[in-house]
Protein backbone atom coordinates (compact mmCIF):
# COMPACT_ATOMS: atom_id res chain seq x y z
CA UNK A 1 0.00 0.00 0.00
CA UNK A 2 1.60 3.26 -1.20
CA UNK A 3 1.94 5.35 1.74
CA UNK A 4 -0.05 9.16 2.06
CA UNK A 5 2.71 11.26 1.25
CA UNK A 6 3.00 9.48 -2.41
CA UNK A 7 -0.62 9.89 -3.29
CA UNK A 8 -0.43 13.46 -2.46
CA UNK A 9 2.99 14.41 -4.40
CA UNK A 10 0.96 12.22 -7.35
CA UNK A 11 -2.39 14.47 -6.89
CA UNK A 12 0.06 17.24 -7.19
CA UNK A 13 1.91 16.44 -10.24
CA UNK A 14 -1.73 16.22 -11.94
CA UNK A 15 -3.12 19.18 -10.72
CA UNK A 16 0.56 20.53 -12.72
CA UNK A 17 -0.61 19.16 -15.35
CA UNK A 18 1.89 16.55 -15.32
CA UNK A 19 1.82 13.17 -17.75
CA UNK A 20 0.08 10.03 -16.20
CA UNK A 21 3.15 8.47 -16.47
CA UNK A 22 5.25 11.12 -14.59
CA UNK A 23 2.49 10.94 -11.71
CA UNK A 24 2.98 7.39 -11.87
CA UNK A 25 6.73 8.03 -11.34
CA UNK A 26 6.18 9.10 -7.69
CA UNK A 27 4.84 5.57 -6.74
CA UNK A 28 7.87 3.56 -8.55
CA UNK A 29 10.60 6.09 -7.14
CA UNK A 30 8.73 4.97 -3.48
CA UNK A 31 8.98 1.58 -4.91
CA UNK A 32 13.02 1.78 -5.74
CA UNK A 33 13.13 3.38 -1.84
CA UNK A 34 11.42 0.47 -0.42
CA UNK A 35 13.95 -1.49 -2.06
CA UNK A 36 17.06 0.57 -1.40
CA UNK A 37 16.00 0.53 2.49
CA UNK A 38 15.95 -3.22 2.70
CA UNK A 39 12.34 -3.70 3.38
CA UNK A 40 11.98 -6.47 0.31
CA UNK A 41 13.59 -7.31 -3.12
CA UNK A 42 13.41 -7.25 -7.05
CA UNK A 43 13.97 -10.03 -9.09
CA UNK A 44 14.62 -7.53 -11.83
CA UNK A 45 14.73 -3.50 -12.59
CA UNK A 46 11.58 -4.17 -14.54
CA UNK A 47 9.97 -5.76 -12.01
CA UNK A 48 10.60 -3.20 -9.36
CA UNK A 49 9.17 -0.53 -12.15
CA UNK A 50 6.06 -2.72 -12.65
CA UNK A 51 5.07 -2.84 -9.20
CA UNK A 52 4.82 1.04 -8.82
CA UNK A 53 3.17 1.04 -11.92
CA UNK A 54 0.90 -1.47 -10.65
CA UNK A 55 0.49 0.81 -7.00
CA UNK A 56 -0.14 3.93 -9.24
CA UNK A 57 -2.84 2.12 -11.01
CA UNK A 58 -4.75 0.80 -7.74
CA UNK A 59 -4.26 4.13 -6.04
CA UNK A 60 -6.27 6.13 -9.43
CA UNK A 61 -4.16 7.14 -11.56
CA UNK A 62 -4.90 7.57 -15.37
CA UNK A 63 -2.50 4.73 -16.31
CA UNK A 64 -4.06 2.71 -18.85
CA UNK A 65 -2.87 -1.15 -19.07
CA UNK A 66 -0.06 -1.75 -21.82
CA UNK A 67 -1.32 -2.98 -25.41
CA UNK A 68 -0.34 -5.57 -27.63
CA UNK A 69 3.06 -6.06 -27.22
CA UNK A 70 2.63 -7.33 -23.14
CA UNK A 71 2.33 -10.78 -21.77
CA UNK A 72 -1.81 -11.49 -21.70
CA UNK A 73 -1.21 -12.02 -18.23
CA UNK A 74 0.76 -8.38 -17.70
CA UNK A 75 -2.17 -7.08 -19.54
CA UNK A 76 -4.50 -8.70 -17.37
CA UNK A 77 -2.95 -7.27 -14.51
CA UNK A 78 -2.77 -4.02 -15.27
CA UNK A 79 -6.64 -3.74 -16.17
CA UNK A 80 -7.60 -5.21 -12.70
CA UNK A 81 -4.87 -2.54 -11.13
CA UNK A 82 -6.73 0.32 -13.60
CA UNK A 83 -10.42 -0.49 -12.96
CA UNK A 84 -10.09 -0.85 -9.11
CA UNK A 85 -8.13 2.83 -9.10
CA UNK A 86 -11.40 4.00 -11.36
CA UNK A 87 -13.64 2.70 -9.32
CA UNK A 88 -14.85 0.24 -11.33
CA UNK A 89 -14.03 -3.02 -9.97
CA UNK A 90 -13.82 -3.77 -5.69
CA UNK A 91 -10.25 -5.48 -5.23
CA UNK A 92 -10.14 -8.84 -3.71
CA UNK A 93 -8.45 -9.18 -0.45
CA UNK A 94 -6.34 -12.44 -0.58
CA UNK A 95 -4.19 -12.38 2.79
CA UNK A 96 -2.49 -15.64 1.93
CA UNK A 97 -1.51 -14.65 -1.18
CA UNK A 98 -0.42 -11.42 0.01
CA UNK A 99 1.69 -12.93 2.85
CA UNK A 100 3.65 -15.54 0.08
CA UNK A 101 4.16 -12.53 -2.32
CA UNK A 102 5.17 -10.37 0.52
CA UNK A 103 7.97 -13.79 1.43
CA UNK A 104 9.29 -14.14 -2.44
CA UNK A 105 9.97 -10.45 -2.37
CA UNK A 106 12.03 -10.28 0.40
CA UNK A 107 14.46 -13.27 -0.48
CA UNK A 108 15.17 -11.30 -3.54
CA UNK A 109 18.28 -9.22 -4.33
CA UNK A 110 18.23 -5.75 -3.23
CA UNK A 111 20.65 -4.46 -6.17
CA UNK A 112 18.20 -4.06 -8.48
CA UNK A 113 16.93 -0.46 -7.18
CA UNK A 114 21.27 0.44 -7.23
CA UNK A 115 22.50 3.42 -9.37
CA UNK A 116 24.18 1.18 -12.12
CA UNK A 117 20.65 -1.15 -12.36
CA UNK A 118 18.36 2.23 -13.29
CA UNK A 119 20.91 3.50 -15.46
CA UNK A 120 21.29 0.13 -17.36
CA UNK A 121 17.49 -0.49 -17.38
CA UNK A 122 16.93 3.44 -18.54
CA UNK A 123 19.05 3.18 -21.57
CA UNK A 124 18.01 -0.13 -22.85
CA UNK A 125 14.53 1.46 -22.13
CA UNK A 126 15.76 4.31 -24.36
CA UNK A 127 17.66 2.65 -26.99
CA UNK A 128 13.73 0.66 -27.88
CA UNK A 129 12.78 4.10 -29.03
CA UNK A 130 13.36 5.85 -32.30
CA UNK A 131 15.55 9.05 -31.66
CA UNK A 132 12.29 11.47 -33.48
CA UNK A 133 10.08 9.41 -30.35
CA UNK A 134 12.75 10.72 -27.69
CA UNK A 135 12.95 13.95 -29.20
CA UNK A 136 9.24 14.64 -28.93
CA UNK A 137 9.26 13.28 -25.40
CA UNK A 138 12.01 15.73 -24.45
CA UNK A 139 9.91 18.71 -25.89
CA UNK A 140 6.82 17.89 -23.81
CA UNK A 141 8.16 17.51 -20.70
CA UNK A 142 10.27 20.88 -21.14
CA UNK A 143 6.35 22.28 -21.75
CA UNK A 144 5.19 21.65 -18.01
CA UNK A 145 8.79 22.30 -16.58
CA UNK A 146 8.93 26.36 -14.97
CA UNK A 147 11.72 28.94 -16.16
CA UNK A 148 13.46 27.45 -12.81
CA UNK A 149 13.50 24.29 -13.58
CA UNK A 150 13.95 24.70 -17.28
CA UNK A 151 16.89 26.66 -16.72
CA UNK A 152 18.71 23.86 -14.15
CA UNK A 153 17.91 21.59 -16.68
CA UNK A 154 19.74 22.99 -19.26
CA UNK A 155 23.06 23.89 -17.08
CA UNK A 156 22.97 20.42 -16.55
CA UNK A 157 22.62 19.17 -19.56
CA UNK A 158 25.70 21.81 -20.59
CA UNK A 159 28.01 20.33 -17.62
CA UNK A 160 27.53 16.85 -18.63
CA UNK A 161 27.84 18.01 -22.37
CA UNK A 162 31.31 19.35 -21.24
CA UNK A 163 31.95 16.36 -19.89
CA UNK A 164 31.61 13.94 -22.38
CA UNK A 165 33.95 15.98 -24.26
CA UNK A 166 37.00 15.93 -22.25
Amino acid sequence: MPRQEIIRKAKQDKRAGKSASTQAGEFVKDEIDKIRKGKHGARSTKQAIAIGLSEARRAGVDLPPPRKGAKKSTRRSAKYAYEVGQGKRTPKRRPKVSRAVERVLKKEPRSTASRSALSKQGKSAANRRSAASRSAAARKASRTKGAKVRSAAAKKAARTRARRRS
